[in-house]
């Protein structure tokens, strides 16, 4: 194989690995070298000339010219009577440039020239890839949807880069196919059995901070900052934002007019419902706030167990804990409180009542859970209610609620014979 044809091999190959030519330059003088030094015991006499461009590559030997009969080391020195084969103008101490023919390496040679040449560029094109996506954790790209797959989507960038967005890290409702366009964030990049893996996400808290910084200017600009961001993804998130500027309304902003700047996150989400709240350093408020749309009546704060007992309106008890107690569970993780939803009447009733978690020993753990995320933590509260009411909105079988409420009615018929 000709030197040439081996550089124009490799000329072609780069423009589908995305590797300059200086660079292929580079990996083709220490492939060369390597095996220079592996034929001869070292390159310090050799020098490699290198055009990608023209397809050429030249590998001189120089050595220094001695009287006949005193060469001491062939690699570095060459006699008179040789020298002057080479040109007749050569004189003792002059330096020779001799050109290294490609046929004295050998077919051998000349395939593990070529070997290690591939080997070395698809190194160099990993690594490549890993540094430049490393810089890029945290960031929105988008891309092309290669193949959808069971677990996870293959995705391609710009320059053919293979990008992997697992199952988990889509929101539910997110339906691709081959050669949509998708917007995620870079959530990690792991070196795995030697290729770069790249991993995408559509559901972390990040991806939602960066479509707000680039939704709305005063985020990107650093005149509003966002505080916390809880996420349900495809379902809720609520986000907490402040600002020093007292002329800025940080809500209002991220929100815009009409919501001008929030439908297009919305949209993006998948019609994830976004709460944008006033961030605020009193917990009672804070907590206030993150419970929205409910109004709370009052709220009683223990900060040492970091739990709040909140009392509201009947009507409000829905709308605190929300579809699939969402509302209450991101509340919770926004603030850093665990919250307990009360009725305003359980308030003067609670002396009379009794805390659903006094039945441990009679109603199952999971129940008892069920009747909380609907709103209710004491036996009246449960009782208040129909028993069909509470099959539907604990998602509990008729007859489990039945012996609930039996177990219930039974603490306070015993009461009464006292």
């Amino acid at each position: 194989m000709e030197i040439s044809n081996l550089i124009d091999t490799f000329s072609e190959f780069k423009e589908f690995k995305n590797i300059d030519r200086e660079e292929m330059m580079h990996i083709i003088e220490d492939v060369f070298k390597a095996m220079l030094a592996k034929k001869y015991g070292s390159d310090e006499y050799f020098e490699i000339v290198v055009n990608t461009d023209k397809g050429i590559l030249e590998v001189y030997h120089n050595r220094k010219v001695v009287e006949d009969g005193e060469v001491e080391d062939p690699l570095s020195e060459i006699s008179y009577s040789e020298a002057i084969k080479i040109e007749p103008d050569f004189e003792v101490g002059e330096e020779v440039s001799e050109v290294v023919d490609i046929k004295d390496f050998g077919r051998r040679e000349i395939l593990a020239i070529r070997q290690n040449l591939q080997t070395k560029v698809m190194e160099f094109e990993k690594e490549n890839i890993f540094l430049k996506y490393k810089d890029k954790v945290g960031e929105i790209i988008t891309a092309e949807v290669y193949q959808v797959w069971r677990k996870e989507i293959l995705i391609v960038d710009e320059d053919g880069i293979e990008l992997v967005l697992p199952k988990v890290e889509q929101i539910p409702s997110d339906n691709y196919k081959k050669g949509d366009t998708i917007r995620a964030i870079v959530k990690s990049v792991e070196n795995k059995n030697g290729s770069p893996v790249i991993i995408l996400s559509r559901t972390s808290e990040i991806f939602l901070q960066r479509l707000f910084e680039m939704e709305v200017p005063e985020v990107y600009d650093g005149l509003i900052t966002i505080r916390k961001i809880v996420r349900e993804p495809g379902q809720r998130a609520k986000i907490a934002v402040e600002s020093y500027d007292e002329r800025i309304d940080p809500v209002g902003a991220c929100v815009g007019m009409k919501g001008s700047r929030i439908h297009g996150i919305v949209r993006e989400l998948r019609n994830e419902n976004i709460d944008v709240i006033n961030y605020t350093t009193k917990a009672d408020l804070f907590i206030t706030r993150a419970l929205s749309p409910a109004k709370i009546s009052s709220i009683v704060i223990d900060d040492a167990k970091k739990v709040a007992e909140v009392y509201m309106e009947n009507d409000q008890v829905s709308l605190a804990i929300g579809k699939g107690g969402y509302n209450i569970k991101l509340a919770g993780k926004l603030t850093g409180y665990e919250i307990d939803v009360y009725r305003n009447t359980e308030e003067a009733e609670m002396e009379d009542d009794v805390d659903l978690r006094e039945f441990i020993d009679e109603i199952d753990e999971w129940v008892i859970d069920s009747l909380r995320n609907m709103g209710c933590d004491t036996a009246k509260a449960v009782l208040a209610y129909t028993p069909d009411e509470i099959a539907t909105r604990a998602d509990l079988e008729i007859e489990t609620v039945l012996d609930v409420i039996e177990i219930l009615k039974a603490e306070f018929d015993d009461e009464d014979d006292q």
